[in-house]
């Protein structure tokens, strides 16, 4: 998440939040928050046309949050609001990863129900072929056993 979405959520300015930050950025290591660099930030701006005109033509660049850095916010920014915002951000990746664990568990399902069925087809295609093995056996001309008679003409 961008530095100036949690600032609205937390309703401070994103200078107050970014100097927290810098003030106590020993808690946010670099998988926990990071500063976009210039071009970053521009390739940004042309993507999501929904910043505001100030952010983009902002001189100062956004830091970005992940989970654990929005989790890490509430410790530096210790308002009543500001932890609850942090709860209700927290819950939301608690249901986004149970939602993509849910999926990976049905992919897994899919997966065995895929490997099951190629077996089975497997077993098929193979006694079809051993019957048309067989029933070519049986068409094909046996040859006469015993004394053959050849009528010359």
């Amino acid at each position: 998440m961008l530095d100036f979405h949690l600032a609205e959520m937390y309703e401070v300015k994103t200078k107050v939040l970014k100097q927290a930050v810098k003030r106590n950025i020993q808690r946010f290591p670099s998988d926990f928050m990071f500063e976009l660099n210039h071009d970053e930030f521009q390739q940004l701006v042309t993507n999501c046309d929904q910043f505001p005109e100030t952010l983009k033509h902002s001189s100062v660049n956004p830091m970005v949050f992940t989970e654990q850095g929005v989790a890490q916010l509430s410790s530096v920014l210790n308002s009543p609001l500001a932890i609850q915002v942090n709860i209700s951000i927290i819950r939301a990746f608690v249901v986004l990863r149970q939602y993509s664990l849910g999926y990976t568990e049905l992919n897994r399902k899919l997966e065995e129900f895929m490997i099951e069925t190629n077996l089975q087809f497997s077993d098929i295609y193979q006694a079809l072929t051993e019957l048309a093995s067989q029933r070519e056996q049986e068409n094909k001309p046996r040859k006469r056993i015993g004394f053959n008679v050849q009528h010359e003409e």
